[in-house]
């Protein structure tokens, strides 16, 4: 009965670790699935951003030369935040809609000022960029009617100092932006004008040369995120669609499967597999750290050993937990990006990551098969229980994902339950199979063996000569000895009949068996 008792004990002990250990792996997956799916989430909510930016100007009066202007900033910025969201840059765009004199129109969220002037040639936008404050403090004048306005009060009133006052530009130390298709022409008319003012106003040639060397057609950063370029005839076509609330990014290009390439999807890929590394390691190490502190409780001490061992289980399965972890990041985020094709974009991040695990699962026990270590039988029987935990792990995943919308690992929770639980439910489910099949004779295709060979010791009594090769052996010979005859008592041998039944020999093997 002890006996009984202490091997239900082992095969409990034996199940718990079991479903521990496939919960591990179906969390790598899946954490790298859902590490994927965010990722293009915040793409596709920056782009979002993008259309609502344009379309506020929906039912403006403006005319679309005006206008254009003005959304040239959002294109700027919010393109800038796309690529920044696609490479996972720290750096963000922000629109100041602000209209004191030299304010700039697009901020960095490190310091940097940015100006854009979208005028209708390149010597305009150019001109305009490299504006004194001179120059603007003459415009003043004229347009607004104050013809009595002197440079004195003009230099208090907007808090200039008379030492930048004649030649420095006004937009001083911003980077410029002008339409991508001006931009080297602009760039030939300030070499031009600088050559020329250096022979005439040597002083009038500083703005030009600030304004050729901080010149762009796009935002740029040192970490290589930049904005989008635009023309000025793709700004006057925008500004048309915004005023009528009809602009989609997509008809400019704005779109994942245009913007992103395989090799962002391998990099979000890296960064989900080091993520699912660190969680494996936390959780192979938790239930052996827990049996160190009780050992270190119960009997003072550590075992060296044991502490050496502990760390290569713990390397081996983050080496493992990282590839389950990439390899499903990157699928789930070439698929929703539109890069595999417009057919998988929606594929569901949670089945990704357990297809992921039981695909990865299957090769390694492929493997097996092929050095002889493991039997096509033994293959199917833990497909078939991959598949079930995997299934059982999603289902209570998306479960608690929609009873608990507000909490962000309410996903990664259910599926680690579920996958604990579907093993131990994989037991009861596997155990009725093997039983019906016992009782039936099915093979299911091939997923049962059904061995009718009549043990060794009943075809030993029906008669059957038993020759077993593997235990074929030379008779030795030996010289004949003298011995005297001993007298001995025969032994009656009372003739038994087995019963034999069907029963499971093996991992999903049915064959006779002697009660």
């Amino acid at each position: 009965m002890e006996e009984i008792l202490d091997d239900n004990q082992q095969n409990f002990e034996t199940w718990i670790k079991e479903g521990y250990d496939f919960a591990i792996k179906n969390q790598a997956g899946a954490y790298g699935a859902d590490t994927g799916w965010e990722y293009v989430h915040k793409i596709e909510e920056a782009i979002n951003i993008l259309a609502k930016d344009i379309n506020a100007f929906k039912g403006f009066k403006t005319n679309s030369n005006m206008l254009q202007g003005d959304l040239a900033e959002f294109w700027h910025a919010d393109t800038f935040n796309i690529n920044a969201a696609i490479s996972n840059s720290s750096y963000e765009a922000i629109v100041n809609r602000s209209h004191d004199m030299a304010s700039p129109d697009v901020t960095l969220n490190n310091g940097t000022e940015i100006g854009l002037k979208y005028y209708k040639s390149a010597v305009e936008s150019a001109n305009a960029q490299s504006k004194s404050y001179f120059q603007r403090f003459c415009e003043y004048k004229s347009s607004s009617g104050r013809t009595d306005l002197t440079i004195e009060q003009y230099l208090l009133e907007k808090g200039v100092t008379e030492d930048v006052f004649r030649t420095d530009p006004i937009y001083s130390g911003q980077i410029r932006v002008i339409p991508s298709e001006q931009y080297d022409a602009a760039v030939s008319y300030l070499k031009w004008k600088i050559q020329k003012e250096l022979m005439t106003r040597p002083e009038e040639a500083k703005r030009y040369q600030e304004t050729l060397d901080l010149l762009t057609s796009k935002i740029k950063v040192p970490d290589g995120t930049n904005s989008v370029e635009l023309t000025r005839e793709a700004s006057q076509k925008m500004a048309d669609l915004a005023k009528e609330g009809k602009f989609d990014p997509a008809e400019f290009g704005i779109t994942t499967e245009d913007m992103m390439t395989f090799m962002h999807a391998l990099k979000e890929g890296v960064e989900a597999g080091k993520s699912a590394a660190i969680i494996t390691l936390v959780l192979n190490m938790a239930p052996h750290l827990y049996q160190c502190l009780e050992k270190l409780i119960s009997d003072g001490r550590l075992n060296e050993e044991e502490l050496r061992n502990l760390g290569f289980v713990a390397i081996k399965g983050a080496g493992q937990g990282f590839l389950r972890g990439f390899v499903a990041g990157t699928i789930v985020t070439a698929c929703n990006t539109g890069i595999l094709g417009e057919t998988f974009k929606r594929v569901n991040p949670g089945t990704v990551g357990a297809l992921t695990v039981v695909l990865m699962q299957a090769m390694q026990d492929s493997f097996l098969i092929v050095r002889g270590d493991m039997t096509q039988h033994e293959f199917i029987a833990n497909l078939s229980k991959n598949i079930f935990v995997a299934a059982c792990g999603i289902g209570l995943g998306t479960a608690l994902s929609f009873m608990l919308p507000l909490c962000s690992f309410a996903y990664m929770l259910g599926n680690f339950v579920g996958s604990f639980i579907g093993s131990f439910a994989y037991i009861a489910v596997d155990s009725a199979f093997m039983s019906f099949a016992v009782y039936s004779g099915w093979t299911f295709f091939g997923v049962v063996k059904q061995n009718y060979v009549l043990p060794n010791k009943v075809l030993q009594e029906l008669g059957v000569d038993i020759f077993d090769y593997e235990k074929a052996f030379y008779q030795e010979y030996t010289f004949d000895e003298f011995q005297f005859d001993e007298f001995s008592f025969e032994e009656y041998t009372p003739n038994f009949i087995s019963i034999i039944r069907r029963g499971v020999i093996g991992i999903h093997q049915v064959g006779y068996i002697e009660n």
